[in-house]
């Protein structure tokens, strides 16, 4: 049900007002002795404070079976565009160096809706 001061998609049958920036990839397996995982992780913390100071909360999903790495920027909608505008600083860096780790693939972002029900 739609909020006046939520936005809305879906003819107004999704609601939101928390929207995530993810960025992710595919690291090389398996998990439990990937030497791409743990340089992943290592970049990750390295950029973990600038994405603190954000005031945001910070997710980071790790997949041992389908080798997925994921991390959730979630901010309020109306704190996102502003972020946005500095290009989700760190992101170009972030991935960047991502890119450039030895068996780290499928690097991608994507802005998305991110909602507590």
């Amino acid at each position: 049900h739609a909020s006046r001061n939520m936005p809305a998609i879906a003819n107004g049958a999704v609601t939101f007002d928390t929207v995530a920036r993810e960025w992710r990839c595919k690291y090389t397996g398996p998990a439990p002795e990937s030497a791409s995982l743990e340089a992943v992780e290592k970049l990750f913390e390295k950029h973990l404070p600038a994405m603190k100071a954000l005031d945001a909360e910070v997710f980071r999903q790790v997949c041992g079976g389908c080798l997925d790495f994921k991390v959730s920027t979630v901010l309020p909608l109306e704190r996102f565009g502003e972020w946005e505008k500095k290009e989700f600083t760190p992101e170009k860096d972030f991935l960047a160096e991502l890119q450039k780790i030895d068996g780290v693939s499928a690097v991608e972002t994507q802005t998305i809706t991110f909602m507590k029900m």
